[in-house]
C-alpha cells in the first residue's frame, strides 16, 4: 500500500523554508510516498519539480522583519476572509489527500500567527485517519524565544505532535544552542542531518573571483553595498561577483549595477551557486541554512556576515558555530564592531593569504535519514 505524506510550509523572509520543504518532499516522493507539498508563502516563479504534487495557498508575505503583520501579494494587510480562505483550502487539500503523515515546517516553533490553519490541517488529517503521524520539521537553529512562547510550543508539541525532525547535526550545532530543550521535548527530537539538494555544474569563473551572496531576499542589500565599496577601495587586482536574489527590486538591483566598478559583476542569483562557490577564491555571504551546506561542500575560504536585524538571532548563532569549527570568519554589520569597507578589505586580504580551510565533516544525509525516520515511526504506529 502506498503511503501518503503532506508537507505544509509558509516562507515569509527569503526562500530557505520552502527549499528545505522541497528537498524533503522530493526525498519522500523518490522513496515511494504519494507526497503533496503545500506552500503558503510567496508563489515561486517556477513550480518546484519532483516526484510530488505542489499546491499553492493564497500567498502571504511580510515587510522587512515585521512578522506580526501578514500582507497579501499587493502589500495590503490580509483580511479575515483571506485568512479563512487559506485555512479552508489547506483543510480541504488535507482531507482529499488523506495523508498517513502530515509535516508542519517550522510550526509550532514559529509561524504562530498561522497557528489556526496548521492546527485545522492537523484536525482534518486526524478526522480522515486517527492514526495519522504528525511531525514538525525544523532547521538546525531557531529564533531564541520568549518564555511564554516556549510554554506554548511545549504544550502544542505534547498535545498534537508525535516527533520533531531536526534537520541538523547535533555534533556541529545542537538545537539547545538556540532553544531550551526540556526532557519531554528531547524525547521527541529526531536529528536527521542537514537537508541538501542535487549539485549543479557551474559556468567557468574568472580565475580567483570573490563571490558575494545573500540568499533570495532583499535583506542582503547592505552587504552588497559594503562589498562594492570594499572592491573600489581594494582596486582591480581581483574580480568580484555579486549575486542578488529575486527579492531585490529592479530599481535597487539596477542601482547596484550602476555603482559597481568594471571589476565587479552584479547579476541575479543562479541555480548553480554551489558549484560557483567550488571555484571561487573567497566567499562573502550571510549565514543562512543552505549557505552553510554550500560552504561545507565547496571547502573554500569564507567570510560570513550574519543577518541580525530586528530580533533575528538564527544566522548569528550559526555563523559563530561556523567560526568555532574553522569553516569561516564571522564579521558583523551592526554592533560595536560594525563592519566598514576598510575592515572588510583587511579581512579579505587575510583570508586570501591564509589559503585553503581545513576540511570539515558534518552530516549532510538529511534527505535519506528523514525518510528512514518517518518510515520507522509509521511502522511503530502500525
Amino acid at each position: 500500500m502506498t503511503r501518503r505524506a503532506l508537507i505544509a510550509v509558509t516562507h515569509l523572509l527569503g526562500s530557505g523554508h520552502l527549499v528545505r520543504a522541497t528537498h524533503l518532499a522530493r526525498a519522500l516522493g523518490a522513496a515511494g510516498f504519494d507526497t503533496m507539498l503545500v506552500s503558503g508563502g510567496t508563489a515561486p516563479r517556477s513550480v518546484p519539480e519532483g516526484p510530488f504534487t505542489f499546491a499553492q495557498l493564497p500567498p502571504v508575505k511580510v515587510e522587512g522583519v515585521d512578522f506580526r503583520n501578514l500582507l497579501d501579494p499587493e502589500g495590503s494587510p490580509v483580511s479575515q476572509e483571506y485568512r479563512a480562505l487559506r485555512r479552508e483550502m489547506l483543510s480541504d487539500l488535507t482531507a482529499q489527500h488523506r495523508p498517513d503523515v502530515v509535516i508542519t515546517e517550522h510550526f509550532p516553533f514559529g509561524r504562530r500567527q498561522l497557528a489556526d490553519e496548521f492546527l485545522d490541517m492537523i484536525g482534518a488529517a486526524m478526522a480522515a485517519s486517527p492514526k495519522t503521524l504528525v511531525l514538525s520539521s525544523v532547521r538546525d537553529v531557531l529564533v531564541t524565544p520568549r518564555a511564554d512562547r516556549i510554554r506554548e510550543t511545549e504544550e502544542r508539541i505534547a498535545g498534537h505532535f508525535d516527533a520533531v525532525l531536526v534537520h541538523g547535526d547535533a555534533a556541529f550545532l545542537p538545537l539547545e544552542r538556540s532553544w531550551p530543550v526540556a526532557p519531554e521535548l528531547a524525547q521527541k527530537l529526531r536529528y536527521t542531518g542537514y537537508l541538501t539538494g542535487a549539485e549543479e555544474r557551474a559556468a567557468p569563473l574568472e580565475p580567483g573571483e570573490i563571490v558575494v551572496s545573500a540568499g533570495g531576499s532583499a535583506v542582503g542589500l547592505p552587504l552588497f553595498e559594503l562589498a562594492i565599496a570594499t572592491a573600489i577601495l581594494m582596486g582591480n587586482r581581483r574580480r568580484w561577483r555579486i549575486l542578488g536574489g529575486l527579492g531585490i527590486g529592479a530599481a535597487e538591483f539596477a542601482d547596484l549595477q550602476r555603482r559597481a566598478p568594471a571589476h565587479v559583476r552584479v547579476e541575479r542569483a543562479r541555480p548553480d551557486f554551489p558549484a560557483l562557490l567550488a571555484g571561487c577564491a573567497l566567499s562573502i555571504s550571510q549565514a543562512g541554512y543552505n549557505t552553510v551546506l554550500d560552504l561545507v561542500r565547496a571547502g573554500r575560504p569564507a567570510i560570513v556576515v550574519p543577518f541580525d536585524a530586528g530580533n533575528e538571532t538564527e544566522q548569528a548563532i550559526r555563523a559563530e558555530a561556523m567560526e568555532r569549527a574553522g569553516l569561516a570568519r564571522c564579521l558583523r554589520l551592526s554592533g560595536p564592531d560594525s563592519l566598514t569597507p576598510e575592515g572588510l578589505a583587511e579581512a579579505v586580504t587575510e583570508m586570501l593569504e591564509a589559503g585553503p580551510i581545513p576540511p570539515l565533516t558534518i552530516d549532510r544525509a538529511g534527505a535519506e535519514a528523514s525518510v528512514a525516520v518517518i518510515a520507522k515511526l509509521l511502522a511503530e504506529r502500525g
